[in-house]
């Protein structure tokens, strides 16, 4: 069992190995099901020159965001960046490399990734911005353009459940870019809520199986939510 347990006891060792100038691709989808406690450890080491690919930045304190002002990233490929002020600054002043990619190219790009796949046709993003330079084709009379897949030097990735082998389940909406993320790095970095006995998952609902993980640690969180919406009482009421 020893050869294939993925438990570490700390950040520290969770991250071993991260050095400046490396490509980490992190799951999560706004603040949902975002690995904080990576990001966290990422921040205290230091690491910068980082190019960093992920649905979006998180916000000014929280998520990625908190590598924004030691200017640990270098560049990062996301879908939207929205929710961050010191993002918005540093891209305006020409400090902060940015690429806007198509959620769904974005997600495609990853799975392919982790497939081996190292390029694929998409009519996504045709006759935009985000076609500028890349080849084009027509496929049954319909215009597509050439992206290239994404790989990481290393993967975060949040998950809800996990056995010691690394086998995954992931609860709900923040399942999200995780799944295709942690197949996509050639070190996976897995922080979970928590960690059961290798046998106790039923195996017709792991998310991702435990051969794409490398690392395993369990953790607590904060879950912060972005933007608190709720109703009034008159709504609810219908008074």
């Amino acid at each position: 069992m020893a050869g294939f347990d993925k438990v570490v006891t700390s950040y520290a060792e969770a991250m071993a190995g991260l050095t400046d100038n490396m490509t980490v691709i992190a799951g999560g989808f706004g603040l949902c099901g975002i690995p904080e406690n990576l990001i966290n450890e990422i921040k205290h080491k230091g690491t910068k020159g980082l190019t960093l690919v992920s649905n979006n930045c998180g916000v000014d304190d929280f998520g990625l965001g908190v590598l924004l002002p030691n200017r640990q990233i270098k560049k990062i490929i996301a879908s939207y960046v929205g929710e961050n002020a010191e993002f918005e600054r540093q891209m305006m002043a020409g400090e902060l490399e940015v690429e806007l990619t198509p959620q769904g190219t974005l997600a495609e790009k990853m799975r392919a990734g982790g497939a081996g796949i190292p390029a694929f046709f998409t009519a996504t993003g045709f006759g935009t911005p985000v076609a500028i330079g890349k080849e084009e084709r027509q496929f049954n009379g319909r215009h597509y353009i050439l992206e290239e897949s994404i790989t990481g030097d290393f993967a975060i990735i949040k998950a809800w459940k996990a056995d010691r082998y690394g086998n995954l389940v992931f609860r709900k909406t923040a399942r999200n870019f995780n799944p295709l993320a942690a197949t996509a790095g050639k070190i996976t970095v897995v922080e979970v809520e928590e960690i059961v006995a290798v046998g106790e998952l039923d195996p017709d609902q792991i998310h991702t199986p435990g051969i794409y993980v490398d690392r395993l640690i369990q953790g607590t969180f904060e879950k912060r939510i972005e933007q608190r919406t709720v109703r009034s009482s008159s709504v609810a009421t219908g008074e």
